[in-house]
């Protein structure tokens, strides 16, 4: 009973995390369109990668990582409706996407740990190990996800020419909803183990 039990808590983290890795955390406007943040990259509203919609949208002005308005052929790290560009202002050709993968790779291996652990019911004690770099792991992600999304914020409040909105969306909150259940899981294997001790001394 105890291992059908960390098993669906296992599954349950799993499953969490790898939603996020489809689905919009924040929401951000930018130029009258809204900008979806998702794990690895930023994308507008029809699931256009943001350098894309820049280079065909002239309202849309991509922003350095440093917070200052380049072109649109310079790196992207976020859209805001367009600002006058200082006469120097030289934009470089990039082809990487909007944001950094930090995130992205994070939940990766959140939603890959667990559900692998599932099948170690063998090795109780490694169960409980993994279980605990799995929680750093969440954790890693719900700091990740407050850097971007007020770094985020912070950049479109900078470079826009009227007030833009950031608004997190209910998914973010499921990296704290796997840690409940990768916390269970945990639990479980730990009863488990002890009444595997307690049956063995019995003998």
């Amino acid at each position: 009973m105890i291992q059908r039990i960390q098993t669906l808590h296992l599954l349950a983290a799993a499953v969490l995390t790898a939603v996020l890795l489809f689905v919009p955390l924040a929401r951000y406007a930018a130029g009258g369109r809204t900008v979806a943040l998702h794990a690895f990259a930023l994308r507008t509203t029809d699931g256009e990668p943001l350098a894309a919609a820049a280079e065909r949208t002239p309202q849309l002005v991509v922003v350095a990582v440093d917070g200052a308005p380049t072109d649109t052929d310079s790196s992207a790290v976020a859209a805001a409706p367009a600002v006058p560009a200082a006469p120097e202002a030289v934009g470089t050709s990039a082809s990487s996407e909007a944001l950094p993968p930090y995130l992205g790779i994070l939940l990766a291996a959140a939603a890959v740990l667990p559900f692998a652990t599932i099948f170690l019911y063998k090795r109780r004690l490694l169960q409980i190990r993994l279980c605990a770099v799995e929680l750093v792991l969440l954790l890693g992600v719900l700091v990740m996800e407050t850097i971007y999304f007020f770094r985020l914020k912070a950049l479109f409040a900078d470079a826009a020419a009227t007030a833009s909105f950031a608004a997190p969306q209910p998914t973010a909150a499921f990296p704290l909803a796997a840690l409940f259940f990768v916390w269970l899981a945990s639990r479980a294997i730990f009863r488990d183990e002890m009444l595997v001790r307690a049956a063995d001394r019995i003998r």
